[in-house]
């Protein structure tokens, strides 16, 4: 039976702290698996071709699944990170493309010329709903989903929320859009938004109203899954990112846990998994 694999983001354990070393790469795998998600992705945004390289003796010793995000600044900038993606095992690879043309016929291409590029390296690509990146506008990603109906989506619509300021409660209209982004999304990302902020903690009483839509969100984006792909598993990675994203106090220090908020995530996302089964 297929079931939901859960992936931290090696992005996400960074702390950020000025002053403080980084807990080593191996380390943090370490942690990561004791703690019992499935898998690490690794954003390229984040971390050099070359670090993220050597990460492959880690995927190796602790036996987590691989995830890989890209940020190509070309066509052929794809290509290493693909070759990576087979290296660590990872089953495709999420692109927040650097190539941002202005109108939507112009986009047409570059998205086409990246999908040939995967289909020759026989390795799928999904184009993360991110912002400053050839998807950082709902109404044009919609666009090209129309004009592209090969390309595939990883969903963060936390991007999405604040590209659009979108208010509560969610409108109708709003939600047709999102719903029409899921129905391509054949992967999803753990964080959640506010109209005017990418992240924020999902304890606090007043963020309860958006952590209740992401929720539903994603339930309706596994059962879509299910429904087209029901003996594969579903792929949900926990991206809760280190300051800037995450908001910090005057002195710099974060105003929640995100460690412990991941869990959550987690046991969340698998909570509606299952219920998505219905």
């Amino acid at each position: 039976m297929a079931d939901l694999r859960v992936f931290q983001s090696l992005w996400a354990t960074e702390m950020r702290r000025p002053g403080i070393a980084e807990t080593p790469i191996p380390e943090r795998f370490d942690r990561v698996k004791d703690a019992g998600y499935d898998g690490m992705a690794i954003d390229l945004g984040a971390l050099d071709i070359a670090t993220a390289r050597g990460c492959a003796r880690e995927y190796a010793r602790t036996g987590l699944k691989a995830l890989l995000t890209a940020f190509p600044t070309s066509i052929e900038a794809l290509r290493p990170p693909l070759h990576l993606a087979k290296d660590i095992g990872a089953p495709f690879v999420i692109v927040v493309g650097q190539i941002m043309p202005l109108a939507v016929q112009d986009m047409i291409p570059v998205v086409r010329d990246w999908l040939r590029l995967a289909d020759d390296e026989s390795l799928p690509i999904q184009f993360e709903t991110h912002r400053n990146c050839i998807t950082n506008d709902l109404f044009a990603t919609l666009l090209l989903l129309d004009a592209v109906p090969e390309m595939r989506l990883s969903a963060d619509l936390s991007h999405y929320v604040v590209d659009r300021e979108m208010m509560q409660p969610i409108s109708t209209t709003v939600q047709q859009y999102v719903s029409r982004v899921l129905a391509r999304s054949d992967s999803f990302q753990g964080r959640v938004a506010t109209r005017n902020q990418v992240q924020v903690p999902i304890g606090f009483a007043q963020h309860r109203p958006w952590l209740e839509t992401f929720l539903q969100w994603w339930k309706e984006g596994f059962a879509q899954w299910r429904a087209r792909a029901p003996d594969q598993d579903g792929v949900f990675l926990c991206e809760l990112g280190p300051p800037n994203y995450a908001i910090t106090d005057a002195k710099g220090e974060e105003l929640s846990d995100r460690w412990q908020e991941a869990l959550i995530l987690r046991r969340l996302a698998r909570a509606l998994w299952a219920e998505s089964a219905a």
